[in-house]
């Protein structure tokens, strides 16, 4: 039987949450927000939303962070410091 997508993405954000855990810390402003858009049960996305001076360098590892565990990746860029890597998995 293959994993639920949702939880594989799941799974996937936890990776990301354990990774990049400075730039996620409690009580202050996440320059990491993570988010799994579930509208497409077949085909679910992880957003994972970065923030901050350092988004397009921080964009750039965490593309490369999923792609090496087998994502899809695509990018949203909506200003130098407000970037969104959409991540999917077959």
């Amino acid at each position: 039987m293959t994993e639920n997508p949702t939880d594989a993405l799941s799974d996937l954000a936890d990776q990301i949450d354990d990774e990049f855990e400075a730039y996620r810390q409690p009580n202050e402003f996440k320059d990491i927000s993570l988010v799994i858009d579930n509208d497409e049960r077949k085909h679910p996305t992880l957003i994972v939303h970065i923030d901050g001076d350092d988004a397009a360098s921080l964009a750039d590892r965490i593309d490369e962070f999923l792609q090496e565990r087998g994502a899809q990746t695509e990018r949203e860029q909506y200003s130098e410091s407000d970037i969104r890597v959409l991540a999917t998995l077959d």
